[in-house]
């Protein structure tokens, strides 16, 4: 199918973005559009605007921040892969997302997108809040941060506001942690039917402490 019409813009920063959210009384917001675009072709939802984030430069890529790792919203799932800080200091986080879909969708695909997108099915929200992340959600009056225990609110809804944008993921460091990510599916590339992401801190043969998070 052929989606409506609608009017398309590519805003180059983050403040541009926010107008453009802010002009318009039914806008979407195009991340890696492996959620979006199929709903927009099946006339699912037919917004008068779609704001593309693909442009914004500060939205990519990862970099260190003191005891944290921080990571653009429209960071890949194949950067995210090929980052050795992500595999240094979050390895949950990398083995999970070695396992979403196959590469032509983790090529597209973005951290931020699915975490807004909050599909229960995903493989993103379960590390994110195994490893204690911290969302940085931006809107008309600045930025706030929000922990991952409180931004997934409801199926398909989070804490991001209809005029907010989530920038960037501020994970906090699990140098030297065990992780193991296990997806329960009954088709290769499916959405997982279950899933566990889990991280252990070792003292010796002893576990020091341990978080899980539950796909699905």
């Amino acid at each position: 199918m052929i989606p409506a019409a609608f009017d398309y813009v590519a805003p180059e920063s983050v403040a541009d973005a926010l107008a453009a959210l802010a002009d318009s009384e039914d806008a979407k917001v195009l991340a890696g559009g492996q959620s979006l675009l199929p709903i927009l072709r099946m006339r699912l939802n037919a917004p008068e605007r779609v704001v593309d984030l693909g442009h914004i430069p500060q939205l990519q890529g990862v970099h260190e921040d003191g005891d944290d790792i921080v990571i653009g919203a429209m960071t890949s799932y194949a950067d995210l892969l090929a980052e050795p800080l992500v595999a240094e200091h979050a390895d949950l986080l990398r083995l999970a997302v070695s396992q979403v879909a196959d590469p032509q969708i983790r090529r597209r695909g973005t951290i931020g997108g699915a975490l807004v997108h909050a599909d229960p099915a995903g493989d993103i929200g379960a590390p994110i809040l195994a490893l204690n992340a911290q969302l940085v959600i931006a809107g008309s009056g600045g930025e706030r941060t929000v922990a991952a225990s409180d931004f997934f609110e409801d199926l398909f809804t989070t804490a991001v506001g209809e005029d907010e944008l989530l920038t960037a993921v501020r994970i906090p460091k699990h140098t030297g942690w065990g992780a193991a990510y296990e997806k329960f599916v009954r088709v290769s590339h499916q959405w997982s039917i279950v899933a566990v992401a889990a991280t252990v801190r070792m003292t010796g043969e002893t576990i020091a402490e341990a978080r899980v998070g539950l796909t699905n």
